[in-house]
């Protein structure tokens, strides 16, 4: 059901858009940090120079961002093309007849034989290409300051483990900085909480709590009491203001040189460019010190089906325009994302460099929970996270029980 609220939100856009013609396109999204508006003035601008118009749907991720495209349109409105990872949301609409499927058109412009696997997996649903891929991002980056590192007398390469970063935050601190800059909205803390179990847990631990199929089992295992305890000791380090802070906020803390770092998606990347900083002379970074894998976000955008063959037509086009080359290139320049093209990565930064070495490790990159679990499941995770995080003296062993009784009440295991 949804709230007066959330309902709110899309009545209020919904009033602001025009009646659609054979080239308007209704693009929902829920980006909103200047990184992010800049990469979809790239998008917008290749889709109208192919003849579109591009109609702005928007409800930012950090106000009522889980809103899913499944309640936009129950809600009145009719976006053509949709920013959503989750698989279900595909599933659903494809059982109505409501999702356009791209393996055809991807084949024949031979984008197919430019993806990494891991792109084309993430594209894939039931063995139908189903999503239009529009960033490689790692879920788990640390982004540092290295005036900051410099003023602390400290290096955050030689860190070989979180307790070897920890070990650093004194010095930090005595130097007159915050060790971590830290956003505690409630996606914010559900995200460290998926970057420390692929940062602490084999795969089967990752795979068993946010696949498609759970497995209860893996709850017992040790490392899941390490996350929380790891969890504990970021809540640990937050200031008064961390609990509405915005994640492009927390970056410009540590762009600003009130902090040491950042630890969150490499999406930061997009904003330190945005300040006109250089990487390499402003900031450095790097993957989580002593990862065991790391989580993979492949933004992507479905296209609603049973429409005109004029819509189709232009939604389409939208699809060829998001993944074209040189687009790709300018367009992960903006976002600070990985293209996702491999005949895009010609002239890619040295952190877009890494995180390409990572996939290339064997069974090192996991897809990010959006890629893989339910909607339902991803918050129900996020929920225990929050309690736990919220809670100081709740302890980890009862976060694990939480967990347990969470995951079993969304999705029994089969």
């Amino acid at each position: 059901m949804w709230t007066g609220r959330l309902a709110h939100h899309v009545l209020a856009l919904t009033l602001v858009i025009p009646a659609a013609s054979a080239t308007d396109i209704v693009v929902y999204h829920n980006w909103a940090s200047p990184a992010e508006l800049a990469a979809l003035n790239v998008l917008r601008e290749a889709v109208e120079a192919r003849g579109n118009h591009w109609v702005p749907l928007a409800i930012p991720h950090d106000a009522d961002g889980a809103i899913t495209v499944l309640e936009v349109i129950d809600a009145g409105a009719t976006p053509n093309v949709f920013l959503q990872s989750q698989p279900d949301i595909y599933r659903s609409l494809d059982a109505e007849g409501k999702l356009l499927h791209l393996g055809e058109q991807f084949a024949a412009s031979g984008v197919l034989e430019q993806l990494p696997a891991v792109v084309r997996e993430a594209i894939t649903i039931d063995g139908a290409i189903v999503k239009v891929p529009a960033t490689i991002h790692a879920d788990a980056m640390i982004y540092y300051s290295r005036s900051v590192a410099e003023a602390a007398g400290i290096d955050p390469e030689s860190w070989t483990s979180l307790d070897d970063m920890w070990a650093d935050f004194d010095a930090v601190r005595a130097a007159g900085y915050q060790p971590i800059a830290l956003g505690a909205q409630r996606w914010q803390v559900g995200y460290l909480t998926h970057v420390l179990v692929a940062s602490l847990g084999g795969p089967e631990v990752y795979a068993g709590l946010y696949g498609r199929t759970v497995k209860p089992a893996v709850l017992d295992d040790a490392s899941m009491l390490e996350v929380f305890v790891w969890l504990r000791r970021f809540q640990q380090l937050v200031d008064a203001e961390a609990v509405n802070r915005d994640w492009n906020i927390a970056t410009n803390m540590v762009i600003n040189g009130q902090a040491l770092l950042q630890l969150q998606g490499d999406w930061m990347k997009g904003e330190w460019h945005a300040a006109g900083k250089t990487e390499g002379v402003d900031f450095g970074c790097r993957l989580v010190p002593g990862a065991i894998h790391l989580p993979v976000t492949v933004d992507s955008w479905g296209l609603l089906g049973g429409v005109s063959p004029e819509i189709e037509a232009a939604e389409r086009a939208f699809a060829d325009a998001i993944v074209d080359s040189t687009i790709q290139t300018r367009f992960a320049a903006a976002k600070g994302s990985t293209p996702v093209r491999l005949d895009a990565h010609v002239a890619i930064n040295a952190c877009s460099q890494k995180v390409l070495a990572a996939l290339d490790r064997p069974d090192f990159a996991l897809p990010t929970p959006h890629l893989t679990a339910s909607p339902a499941l991803v918050a129900a995770v996020w929920d225990v996270a929050n309690r736990y995080w919220n809670d100081p003296l709740m302890p980890p062993a009862a976060a694990i029980a939480a967990l347990k009784a969470a995951q079993a009440a969304v999705q029994p295991a089969r």
